[in-house]
């Protein structure tokens, strides 16, 4: 079997989940929390009943998924806390977090794009997607909708990296922009490290989550200089948990020039 090999420019800013989609417009008009009886009801019956079962089922059977030091979140059991994870699976990334956070309800923090395919979009807010804002004006009810969901002990999980690598086994850079919300609302944090090993007889690796914290932002500091100082936390601890990956389903190399990639002209290439 060929080797498989991504080409990237920047690590902070090139996609390759081969996704594009017509986003819908996020602003101030935009409804993150619905209330009433019938809602939560459906909702109740989309996350417990159907969505968390297929995570289950789809985590093990696909990757084999096994959590290690996940214990360390029973000490806020009760309490809601932020969740940081590198960005290295579709579905995996929607699927796995409720696993190793069951029974706590897990929110994830989404690209618009997550929601913009049509007729899905209520069916996925119900799942836990909190999309980022498309416009200025709608900070203030994406915030607001951050704050409620920790205010009543649900689990706010985040990808700074913001983009999809397929089973890179590094973390990449990232800012310390999304830190902002544990600090402002003086919330634990957890860091959720994917990494992955070969198995005998699949292609498909093994994907295995460490899970470490928590992490509490440093009141001694200034907001912003909490916000940077808890990041680099956190990342650190992923950096570290990533060295137990040993197998690179797909080779990432930086491109610096054409000729990098056309010396790669007898592999299997995946290009940008």
């Amino acid at each position: 079997m060929k080797e498989k090999i991504i080409f990237y420019d920047d690590e902070k800013n090139n996609e390759f989940s081969g996704i594009t989609k017509n986003t819908i417009s996020v602003d101030k008009s935009f409804k993150y929390i619905k209330k009433g009886f019938f809602h939560s009801a459906l909702t109740f019956i989309v996350y417990r009943i159907i969505m968390t079962p297929i995570a289950y089922l789809w985590s093990k059977l696909k990757f084999g998924l096994k959590v290690k030091n996940k214990g360390v979140l029973s000490q806020h059991r009760k309490d809601g806390y932020f969740i940081f994870s590198n960005h290295t699976l579709m579905a995996g990334d929607a699927f796995i977090p409720n696993i190793y956070a069951f029974p706590k309800k897990v929110y994830m923090v989404v690209h618009p794009d997550n929601i913009s395919t049509k007729g899905t979009k209520g069916f996925i807010m119900m799942c836990g997607a909190i999309p980022t804002p498309t416009s200025i004006d709608g900070y203030r009810g994406f915030l607001s909708a951050v704050e409620q969901r920790i205010k009543e002990g649900g689990a706010v999980c985040v990808y700074p990296e913001a983009h999809i690598w397929p089973y890179y086994t590094k973390i990449r850079d990232f800012s310390d922009t999304s830190f902002a919300y544990p600090v402002k609302l003086d919330a634990p944090v957890f860091s959720a490290t994917v990494t992955y090993t070969k198995r005998r007889l699949r292609k498909t690796p093994r994907a295995t989550v460490y899970i470490d914290g928590p992490f509490y932002p440093c009141k001694e500091l200034k907001p912003r200089e909490a916000q940077k100082e808890l990041r680099n936390r956190v990342y650190s601890t992923m950096v570290d948990r990533s060295q137990h990956s040993t197998y690179e389903r797909i080779k990432y190399v930086k491109r610096e020039t054409e000729a990098d990639e056309r010396s790669y002209h007898d592999t299997d290439n995946i290009r940008r």
